[in-house]
């Protein structure tokens, strides 16, 4: 069976940096800094009081009143990306067989503040098991999709790949694979979350996985740093356009970028430390070449998984040398997550996103906050620290790695 070929016709983005795509793409090359002190909640007696908060933000002017209070955020957002990423695509929605469009949605959490609000609520009333009746159904973690398919009334395979930070990435790669192997003709994919909460910070805290710079928040996500102590959350959506390639010639459609390939691997190691030796990184990245039928020497440039945590930006590392080779040193390595912050269940399709307006506009956005070069880190490679760099990317990757040693890449080509 020939494979068919898939290609990304629209894309979406809510984020930390900017609440739609041009916003958004600006924010990466100017190099901006999602991060503030949290607004969302007092956050005065946590140890991190700071994160990457989506902006400047009103739901009502997406979703009326009614409708948005039947959604916790990460559907809000979702709802926004995805129709962001929808107009930019021009679907006609009269004209398309809706029985062969889906939505594949990651979330790593799904409804967190509704959770949590639901269970304060539950003490507060003297444990009264009185709940709302959205409960549930603003809480489920296959909502978004839902949703988005009700909206625009796609018929086509509907659900929510959770895999923690890998989510969203999982939720392209299966998507690419539907329509690659002739079950579909678009996909609405992609990822949201929202847990910049109460639970979110608390339960991060209690890890010990959160920067706890809140004397300067907007430089605490430093990947390669030699004094980064953490990641920093973050929150949003981005929505992918995937569509069969006949289908969208077919219809006029411009072209983002073709979808090369996609790889996955686990750790098998630790259900939140990556392989000391970045084993998973190292498989997953062979995968996706091996998949997109491409030698290590083809890319140009891969924004990693990069969360500025310790041990991730090493093991990361030391997996592009493994995979790379001498060609490691020629290719743009960057972290979007420096601007963005992580934003886990979100962070693979924004960072995607990123990817391939890099193939579009000739340049790789910058890993800002980087000022002392860590010894265990090969200074030899090219970060793209603090500026970003002209360059013409025909091959791009996107790393995403998540707590269970989920792992997900993404590869993107520019078209001929």
């Amino acid at each position: 069976m020939k494979l068919k070929r898939v290609v990304v016709t629209g894309l979406g983005a809510l984020t930390p940096i900017g609440n739609n795509l041009e916003e958004y793409w600006n924010g990466l090359v100017n190099g901006v800094s999602g991060a503030a002190p949290i607004t969302h909640f007092d956050a005065s007696l946590f140890k991190t009081r700071f994160a990457c908060e989506v902006k400047n933000f009103e739901v009502t002017d997406f979703i009326n009143r009614k409708d948005a209070r039947k959604m916790d955020k990460f559907t809000q957002y979702a709802m926004v990306a995805a129709e962001e990423a929808i107009k930019d695509a021009n679907v006609d929605l009269e004209k398309i067989n809706k029985d062969r469009v889906g939505v594949i949605w990651g979330a790593g959490i799904g409804g967190l503040e509704t959770f949590q609000n639901e269970v304060l609520n539950l003490a507060a009333n003297d444990l009264n098991p009185r709940f709302n009746p959205f409960f549930i159904p603003k809480m489920i973690a296959d909502i978004a999709p839902g949703y988005i398919s009700i909206q625009y009334g796609f018929r086509g395979p509907n659900f929510t790949t959770v895999s923690a930070c890998a989510s969203s990435a999982n939720a392209i790669i299966d998507a690419f694979n539907y329509i690659r192997l002739g079950k579909a003709d678009m996909f609405v994919t992609g990822g949201s979350e929202a847990a910049v909460t109460m639970a979110g910070i608390g339960g991060f805290n209690a890890m010990h996985a959160l920067s706890t710079r809140n004397d300067d928040p907007t430089t605490a996500s430093r990947p390669f740093d030699q004094n980064r102590d953490g990641f920093v959350l973050g929150e949003g959506a981005g929505a992918l356009i995937l569509e069969e390639y006949e289908h969208a010639i077919a219809r006029g459609a411009k072209i983002y970028a073709e979808v090369g390939g996609g790889g996955m691997s686990a750790d098998a190691h630790h259900i939140t430390a990556p392989h000391p030796d970045g084993l998973g990184a190292k498989n997953v990245m062979l995968n996706c070449l091996d998949d997109a039928g491409l030698k290590p020497e083809d890319v140009d440039a891969i924004n990693v998984h990069g969360t500025s945590t310790p041990l991730g930006d090493i093991a990361e590392t030391k997996a592009i040398k493994h995979v790379f080779g001498d060609h490691a040193y020629t290719m743009n390595i960057n972290s979007t997550k420096s601007m963005t912050g992580h934003l886990l269940g979100a962070a693979g399709a924004i960072e995607a996103i990123a990817s391939i307006m890099s193939i579009v506009k000739g340049i790789v956005p910058p890993t800002i906050n980087h000022s002392t070069q860590d010894e265990v880190i090969d200074n030899k490679l090219n970060l793209t620290l603090n500026k970003p760099q002209k360059r013409d990317v025909k091959i791009a990757m996107s790393n995403t790695f998540g707590f269970g040693g989920h792992n997900a890449c993404v590869l993107f080509k520019k078209m001929d």
